[in-house]
Parts: structure tokens; sequence; C-alpha cells
């Protein structure tokens, strides 16, 4: 197997980490007014530490913890992503030289809507010694920015963003045992000056670091799952710390030398489907339910999406563009032509030979059998303390089936004979179920 370098290994887990990146960042309908879109910024958000001490619902730190297996010429390369919020704000000229924010503007038959973007960020740190134990400390800062882009007379835009300081902790031990194991832990931390009682949510996601996750490579070494270690090192993966990041082996099977910590639960392993012609911003969901609702939106709805941001803009001209084998792609994959292998019959599932069927079951109650058909008188109460049951007692009822449930116990399914929706809750398949105690056959 060729050995990868870091940037080869973070550029084939760009797929997967770029959906984490950019998971709910713009949902459908992919539009600015959408209530939807109105509270943003939920995955993998660390607010400013003072910010997150007040306010104890944000966090401001994330730890990953890992176990690794390393030669003595062993380094790893960490990445750590993150996007930064930018406000966009459309600002309409009042005549007198000054600007009124609001939330939409058509300049030119072209719409403007305020609304908060996102820049990314990478913080690429390289050759931590894993030989030499001990810690180390890596700020990193991103500035503020603002620019104005003019509308001709009728307006503006005011694009800005606010100071963000971080800070990368990362820590090289030993794991006690016979074993020669490493445990590498790296803490990203928000550290930037602000956050007063009182500060706003809307406040705090401008000063944070929003979808935050962690790349790691390492050469003349691999890393162990955290999900499925292996016997000898399940004593160590369980002693290990994850806040508010799940580490996963990303890449082929047999190559250990790359993890995503991803603020969002994976597997080992994730991959993006071939078949996803690109990004929807929502994971989470199925890509050809997403371009169906697309289709569905109206034109003015399309143009208010564009407006909103260019990652909802190209969604909608995407799927506008799709022709009609991308949704038969999207509808469904076969991923092997071989057989499917003969599976053992679960065991709740009877053998051919002791095979079921309720609406053939005989069952003997007081000497009588009572078999689909059979006129019952209900008598609840022996097994059961519903309040309900006070309303059945001396109906009469009619047998519908006669069934097993998972643990093997018998129960007589009924309709009641004087309910006057009787016949649709038999056609739904509806019924009311008892114990064999609990009725009472009419000979």
């Amino acid at each position: 197997m060729k050995v990868m370098s870091a940037t080869e290994a973070f550029e084939r887990a760009s797929k997967v980490a770029d959906a984490v990146l950019y998971e709910g960042y713009v949902l459908y309908p992919y539009r600015a007014s959408a209530t939807k879109n109105q509270v943003r910024w939920q995955f993998g958000v660390l607010a400013p530490q003072r910010f997150a001490k007040v306010e104890s619902s944000e966090q401001w730190e994330q730890q990953t913890e890992v176990i690794a297996e390393f030669g003595l010429a062993a380094t790893v390369d960490l990445r750590i992503r993150f996007l930064q919020v930018q406000a966009r704000t459309v600002e309409e000229a009042d005549g007198d030289g000054g600007f009124t924010p609001v939330a939409t503007l058509e300049v030119d038959g072209t719409r403007w809507t305020s609304w908060e973007e996102a820049v990314e960020h990478a913080v690429d740190i390289t050759g931590v010694d894993l030989a030499s134990l001990g810690s180390r400390d890596e700020p990193f800062a991103i500035p503020a920015w603002r620019e104005v882009e003019t509308l001709g007379d009728r307006g503006r835009i005011v694009r800005e963003r606010w100071a963000v300081d971080g800070l990368a902790r990362i820590d090289v031990d030993d794991v006690p045992g016979p074993y020669p194991l490493t445990r590498l832990r790296v803490r990203v931390q928000n550290v930037t000056g602000w956050g007063e009682a009182g500060g706003l949510r809307e406040e705090s996601v401008r000063r944070s670091l929003v979808g935050v996750h962690l790349l790691l490579h390492a050469s003349d070494g691999s890393f162990l799952s955290s999900l499925d270690p292996p016997e000898f090192a399940a004593g160590a993966v369980a002693s290990c710390t994850n806040r508010n990041a799940f580490p996963v082996l990303i890449g082929d099977d047999g190559d250990d030398s790359t993890i995503l910590a991803s603020p969002i639960i994976l597997y080992d392993r994730p991959e993006v489907a071939d078949e996803s012609p690109g990004d929807m911003c929502d994971a989470t969901e199925i890509d050809e339910i997403l371009a169906l609702r697309v289709l569905t939106l109206t034109d003015g709805e399309k143009i208010e999406a564009r407006a909103t941001d260019p990652r909802a803009a190209a969604i909608i001209d995407r799927v506008d563009d799709f022709a009609p084998e991308v949704f038969e792609r999207l509808h469904g994959a076969i991923r092997s032509l071989q057989p499917a292998p003969e599976k053992p019959l679960p065991w709740w599932e009877p053998a051919v030979d002791a095979a079921v069927d309720p609406w053939s079951d005989v069952i003997t109650i007081d000497d009588v059998q009572v078999q689909k058909g059979s006129k019952v008188k209900l008598r609840p109460g022996h097994r059961r303390t519903d309040a309900q049951d006070l309303f059945l007692v001396d109906r009469i009822a009619t047998v519908e089936g006669v069934f097993f449930d998972v643990d093997g116990d018998q129960h007589v399914a009924v309709s009641l004979d004087d309910d006057p929706a009787v016949e649709l809750h038999q056609w739904y398949g509806r019924f009311l179920y008892f114990h064999p105690d609990e009725v009472e056959p009419i000979r």
C-alpha cells in the first residue's frame, strides 16, 4: 500500500470533512427567511471561554484522545478546520449620505439579502514528535476584517468578521501496561477575550470557532479504532476522554494512519456516496428527497434562495440541471451482484416445520377450542391495571387471530362486535389483544 503524505491524506478526507464542516449551514428551502434558517451554527461551536463560563449551554473546548502504535521516528501532522462567521449586511441609501440596514434590496434586477456567511480556516501543525513525550501549545489568531461593496447609488453591502483567538494544546504520553501504546491528546480552545455577562449568543457566534473538527495523520505509526479496538488495547481506548469530538478512522481498510475527530457521531471509515453529485448541507437527509423538494420551489422562492448564499445558489442551480440519469443514480445503487448469503432464521422466527399462522391456529380455553371467528366475552383485569379495561368488561367480541409473541406466549386478538367502526378496524388490522385467561369462550 502506498504511504500517503499528510497533504494527500487530508485531501482524500476532504469530502467527508467538508460535509461535517457545512452540516446545517443552510437548510432546505435554502432561504434566509425560512424558520429553520433563523437559528444556525449548531454543530462544533466553540464559544469564547469567558462567555461559555457564563452561558453554560455553550462549549469553549474540544478534546480528542486517541491511542496509537508508533515507531521511533513517528510524527503526527494536525489540521484544525473550522468556519468563521462573516456578517453580510445590506444597507439602503437614505438620500442624505447615510445608510439603513434592510433585510433585502433589489438593484438592477438582482436581489441582495442580509445574511451570515462563513469563511473557511485551517490551522496546520506539523511534525509533532511522538518519541519525546510532553506537552506543546500552539496559539493561532484569526484577525478582524471589514469590507464595503457599493451597489450604485441604491445602497451598499458591508461584510464584517470579528477577531477570534484559539489555542491547540497537544499532549503525548505513554499508556501504562505491557504494550507499547501512546496516547495523543489534542485540545482545541477558544480563548478570545470576549464574553461579559449579558452577552447574546448571536454575538458570541461571531467570535466562535464553528464546525470545528480535527484531522490527524501519522507517519511511521498507526491509530487504533476508538469504536472497535483490538483486544489488547480495549482498556487503553476505554480510558480516553473525548469531549465534543468523536474520533474515527478515515481511509481504506488497512490504512490506519488518518483520524477524523468530528463533532458529529460517525462510524469508522465514513464515505460520501459516489452517487451524491454535491453537498446539500444536510448529510442527515437523503439527497434524492432534497433534490425533489428543490424542484417544488417556485421561481420566486428560488430567486430568494439564490440571493441568500452562494452555496444555496449552487444547490438550486445544480438540481435544476440534473439529468434523468442523475436521479436514477440517486434513487438507488447496486453494490454487489453476488447472491445474498443464506442466513439462519432469527431467534424469534419459527422453523418451517413449526410454522405459525394466527389466522388458522387454535387455542384451548376452558376446554373450548378458540380460533379466528370464535365468540368470546372479555374479562380483562387479571393481568393488567389499565383504566380503559372498565369499558371492556363483559363486552362480546369476535376472535380475529391467535398470536405468539417473541417469548412464546399466546395472545388472542379480538374486535368488538358492538363497535360501530369494527369493519374499519378489521380492514386496518387494528385489534385488541388479551391473554387467554382474560377472555371467556361463548359455548
